[in-house]
């Protein structure tokens, strides 16, 4: 059974944070890690782990979480380069500990995307920041950060990174004091920067009067000489203002005599009006009068025209009539004609009838030359029975061609798909462009832009880089894609800055199409600088097994190869195979590829090998501060995006395909050809018999027009016979009949034609009368007309001359109201009128303009030189300052040194004070390691300034600073700590019980440090680790809230010594970080209550059995 653990509740915990202090951290694809989630305890907090399993990362994420940039870590200066390999987007999450056990709580979260940001910069614009889930900008999170919680994350003396730690021992006295301010205070450090203000302003203002007297007197003599100048541009000021006072004259005089002008246009106007009025009024009788005109000879036009279609309707019946008649006398002499010709007609009929009876016999004679028709038929129906055979043998024997011919058409056209197929398969540039367009859309859209814009870039552009690169297999591509970032593989290339600002402009900024844009200049391929000599590489392959660079293990044109090494250093990266893992076992590979040939050190080293179909990555990197070198192992994964673009089994079966195509195609094609002789035969042998059905059917349908024929001549004869033996006497009886119809029918149009000629006479004499009227009443209308457009003519003449002289006064008086806004905005009558109107200014437009030309003259007689009037003026008032300056500036001296002794008087006092108290424990803790050590206030080297004058005293603020004075050894003497005099060691235990000495007094609510124990001793390592652990658990006062204490501290170190004194405070939180095979899936499965209650249990089973062995052997020696 599991033993209880005393450990505090989850809500006794949460109110012992200080506020500001971390509660939680959550890390998603930052640097090292997928996903985490960490709960940092709220004192001392130790985090342990092997070197590159992350330990750093944690402090990473805290300064970058809280709003600080990378810089400070002193690891990179970009954002993007803390994001996972082959992520795109990496997120940091704190929660901070509130004011108030209620109070709100803040959770600050950081979103770095890949494809933010420009491609060159520092990644500024790759992050988003969130304060409890709403976005924020990064100025609203710092004023959190910083004034809220008194968060300090730029400051070493609370934030101290593994890249930063040889910085802070490399502090000078007034960079520590600084540093020191700033972690303890915020006042004392901006009193000390005012009291430097203070002061550099009192020694500028302590310039010799002398100096200013003599420039005042040398301003003066300047501006004398300007005088005559002065007085010329004033009297050119004075004329260009007289000639700005004559145009305003003017505009004011030429509205006068355009006002004028309009006033007779007017005046015109109003005389043409009346006399068009009285022309109107006299125009109106004569309208009169010729519209009663016009009336009486539309009246009597009216008759005539009335007596005119009479007249004509009259001739019409008359000569209809007489048409009649002639009808009627026509007729007669036809059919008298027609008695006349019936005998000859009667032997004009037995002619015909004796002509048709001969063509009768002979169209019967020809019925002797055709066969007889049973036999034609027979012969027909033989024939077709012979033939339908034929077609059907013909038939089978097409049918089966056809079938062969449709499948080696199929063939030949699956051997046509297949090769197509397989060639746009051996397109890789082209299979890799259409796996990236199908994930990313933003590389197609900005792909197509550069195809279409080719004519605007200057030279060419090359990507994405995906589709330019050619790896020699496919074990090599997964090496390659596994080293290059997936932003590069999206990459264009340019090589030169004008392609590279346009398509940045056209594509990023106007479309809003992130693009990741790799400048190459002149797309040349820079000399390589081989990471290895000859000679070592000739070693490396030879006896550890590598084969060759990265750079060599596939193809590429030199722009797209000059960016992968730029960005990747890929002519650094070497590739090997199954005898590298030997290497590794056997022959001490790492420290071989890592130490420098020049024997200076380690250096950092990188290589892909593959053993047992297994791929790795191995990547051995220096520390910075202690030399150490770390290992970071990745398994390779088979290539995306580079993966091949031919399927091999695709490949095959399509191959396979062509193959059975061609196979087809020989085996059928003899069949083929054997059935198309057979159609032939067939068709030969049915031509013969396809002509005697022919013949047969020529002649079945020639003896069917011949019986046709036979029928068409009887039936003539016998028309022939009825026309020959017609009755003539009847004939003859009828035609008499018809005559005496028409001579009585004759008679009677003759009448009619009489009458009506009668009445079309006595119409013709009425009208003639009529239209003489008409004639008298047309002539005296014309008068009228004439008369009338007299008349008429004279009016629209005085119409005209009115609308022109009309539109000739609109136009002054358009002309005058423009001429009127022109002088009103040139010069307001209100407000110059007075001034126009004086003695001085002339009265007309002649002498305006002669006044111009005369002030125009004398202002070109003076030279413009505006800078002198400038000159003089500024002169001026810099003469008025510096008098001014002459009086004013003794006072002001007084107020500024009473400012600064007052400020002095404060901020040194609280200086000192903080400055002995740091000493008394830093001197302690200094002893507890067996050393001396003392914290000393340097101020400037005025030591002896009470003694100096009043006048002279330089505080020399900007000089004042804290010295760490140290004594390692008994012999020696106490020296200022410095890189130059002390070992890492020694350094490293100042730093710390520095930093511990002033734990209590700094502002912020946590502090980290990262690997300072790294160089330290056994001895100095536990007593620098108890110090740290007593001052970080230190319980808070009775009476002060759980809260109260130093705050929370976090040390990272890659080890811990056994045996450690002090770690089983409940204070102390330890952070374990591992990372390899035998790892929790979900680092909550680690439960620490479960693991030390099986260990009690195991090491009490252990105990029992001990005891019961040493019983038996009690027992045995008796």
């Amino acid at each position: 059974s599991t033993m209880d653990i005393d450990r505090p509740s989850v809500e006794e915990r949460n109110q012992r944070y200080k506020p500001g202090s971390i509660k939680r951290v959550k890390l998603k694809n930052f640097l090292t890690y997928d996903d985490v989630e960490f709960f940092p305890g709220p004192r001392l907090n130790v985090v342990v782990g092997p070197n590159g399993t992350g330990k750093s990362t944690i402090l990473c994420a805290i300064c970058l979480g809280l709003g600080g940039q990378p810089p400070l870590l002193g690891r990179a200066d970009d954002a993007r380069l803390f994001i996972k390999h082959e992520k795109d987007q990496a997120t940091i999450e704190i929660e901070l500990a509130p004011h108030k056990s209620d109070g709100p709580i803040h959770i600050l979260k950081r979103v770095i995307e890949r494809d933010r940001g420009s491609e060159n910069g520092n990644g500024k614009g790759a992050s988003i920041y969130y304060v409890n889930g709403t976005k924020t900008p990064l100025k609203s999170v710092k004023e959190l950060v910083t004034e809220k919680y008194h968060i300090n994350i730029d400051n070493l003396c609370t934030f101290l990174p593994q890249d930063k730690v040889g910085n802070f021992s490399g502090f000078d006295k007034q960079a520590l004091l600084l540093e020191t301010e700033k972690s303890l205070s915020s006042s004392l450090y901006e009193t000390h920067q005012q009291l430097i203000k203070l002061e550099k302003e009192l020694q500028s203002s302590g310039n010799d009067v002398k100096a200013t007297e003599e420039e005042l007197k040398t301003l003066k003599k300047q501006n004398e000489r300007l005088e005559r100048e002065k007085e010329l541009m004033e009297e050119r000021q004075e004329l260009l203002e007289r000639i700005d006072l004559l145009k305003k004259k003017r505009a004011w005089l030429l509205f006068d005599q355009k006002r004028e002008e309009a006033k007779e246009a007017k005046e015109k106007r109003e005389e043409l009006k009346k006399q068009k009025r009285e022309a109107e009024r006299s125009v109106r009788p004569i309208q009169e009068e010729h519209a009663e005109m016009e009336g009486k000879v539309t009246q009597i036009q009216t008759t005539t025209k009335a007596l005119e279609v009479k007249g004509k309707r009259e001739k019409k019946n008359y000569e209809d009539c007489l048409t009649k008649m002639e009808n009627h006398s026509d007729g007669i002499e036809r059919e008298v004609s027609e008695y006349q010709s019936v005998d000859a007609q009667q032997r004009r009929a037995l002619k015909e009838l004796e002509k048709e009876r001969r063509r009768l016999q002979d169209v019967e004679a020809e019925a002797d030359d055709f066969p007889s028709m049973e036999d034609t038929e027979r012969t027909i129906t033989e024939a077709q029975k012979e033939l339908r055979q034929l077609r059907s043998a013909l038939d089978t024997s097409k049918r089966s061609s056809q079938d062969l011919n449709r499948q080696v058409e199929s063939a030949a056209e699956n051997s046509r798909r297949a090769s197509e197929r397989l060639g746009k398969m051996k397109d890789e540039k082209q299979h890799r462009l259409q796996r990236l367009f199908a994930k990313n859309e933003s590389v197609k859209t900005a792909y197509m832009f550069i195809h279409e814009n080719r004519k605007e870039f200057r030279k060419p552009v090359h990507g994405p880089i995906a589709a330019e690169v050619q790896p020699k297999n496919p074990l090599y591509a997964s090496y390659i894609e596994n080293h290059v970032s997936q932003s590069t593989w999206k990459a264009f290339v340019v090589e030169c800055s004008e392609d590279y600002n346009y398509l940045f402009r056209e594509v990023r900024q106007k479309r809003k199409i992130p693009i990741n844009i790799i400048l190459v200049p002149n797309g040349r391929l820079e000399p390589m600088t081989r990471m290895y000599s000859d000679q070592k590489y000739s070693v490396l392959k030879r006896e550890h097994g590598f084969i060759e660079y990265l750079d060599e293990t596939f193809t590429a044109i030199d722009p797209i190869m000059q960016a992968l090494i730029s960005k990747h250093n890929i002519d650094k990266v070497l590739v090997g195979g199954d005898a590298v893992q030997e290497a590794l076992d056997r022959k001490d590979l790492e420290n071989f590829i890592c130490a420098k040939e020049n024997g200076s050190g380690k250096q950092s080293a990188c290589f892909f090998y593959t053993h047992r179909n297994s791929s790795k990555r191995y990547t051995y990197s220096v520390s910075r501060y202690n030399g150490t070198i770390g290992l970071n192992t990745m398994g390779i994964s088979a290539a995306k995006v580079l993966q091949s673009g031919i399927d091999p089994g695709e490949k095959e079966q399509l191959t396979q395909t062509i193959n059975d195509a061609r196979e087809t195609i020989e085996r059928l094609t003899p069949e083929l050809n054997n059935l198309k002789e057979e159609n032939e035969k067939l068709l030969s042998q049915g031509k013969p018999i396809s002509l005697r059905i022919k013949d047969a059917k020529r002649i079945k349908s020639d003896y069917a027009s011949y019986k046709m024929k036979l029928k068409n001549q009887r039936e003539k004869v016998e028309d022939a016979e009825e026309a020959a033996n017609k009755d003539n006497g009847r004939e003859k009886s009828k035609r008499i009949a018809q005559i005496k119809k028409l001579i009585q029918l004759s008679i009677k149009s003759g009448e009619d034609a009489a009458k009506a000629h009668s009445e079309m006479m006595k119409t013709l004499r009425v009208l003639t009368g009529v239209k003489m009227s008409e004639h008298g009443l047309s002539e005296c209308l014309r008068k009228l007309t004439d008369k009338l457009s007299e008349a008429q003519a004279a009016s629209a003449e005085l119409l005209n001359r009115y609308k022109q002289a009309e539109a000739d006064y609109n136009e002054k008086k358009e002309n005058l109201r423009k001429l009127l806004a022109k002088a009103e905005e040139i010069a307001p009558k209100q407000q110059w009128h007075e001034r126009l109107d004086t003695d001085d200014m002339p009265t007309t437009i002649e002498d305006v303009d002669d006044a111009m030309d005369d002030a125009e003259s004398k202002v070109s007689s003076i030279t413009d030189n505006p800078h002198v009037m400038k000159q003089y003026e500024e002169r001026k008032k810099k003469i008025e300052v510096l008098q001014e300056k002459l009086d004013m500036e003794g006072g002001e001296k007084d107020l500024k040194k009473k400012q600064l002794e007052t400020k002095r008087s404060k901020w040194e006092s609280s200086l000192q004070n903080i400055v002995n108290l740091v000493n008394g424990k830093f001197s302690t803790y200094m002893k507890e390691v067996g050393c001396a050590g003392e914290i000393r206030l340097y101020t400037g080297g005025n030591e002896s300034r009470e003694s100096e004058e009043a006048e002279n005293l330089k505080y020399n603020f900007k000089d004042w600073g804290v010295e760490i004075m140290v004594k390692f050894r008994e012999a020696s003497t106490l020296q200022v700590l410095s890189a130059q005099t002390h070992s890492g060691g020694e350094r490293s235990v100042s730093t710390i019980m520095y930093l511990m000495g002033l734990q209590n007094l700094m502002s912020s609510p946590f502090r980290c440090v990262d690997e300072i124990n790294q160089g330290l001793d056994e001895r100095n390592e536990r007593l620098v680790f108890k110090r740290i652990v007593n001052n970080s658990t230190i319980p808070v006062d009775e009476g002060a809230t759980p809260n109260d204490h130093c705050g929370q501290y976090f040390l990272i170190t890659p080890k811990l010594l056994p045996n450690l004194e002090g770690m089983e405070n409940e204070e102390i939180t330890v952070l374990f970080v591992f990372s390899g095979p035998y790892n929790f899936d979900n680092c909550l499965d680690w439960n620490v209550d479960k693991f030390i209650a099986d260990k009690k249990r195991i090491l009490s089973q252990r105990t029992e059995v001990d005891n019961g062995n040493s019983r038996g052997k009690k027992r045995r020696s008796q």
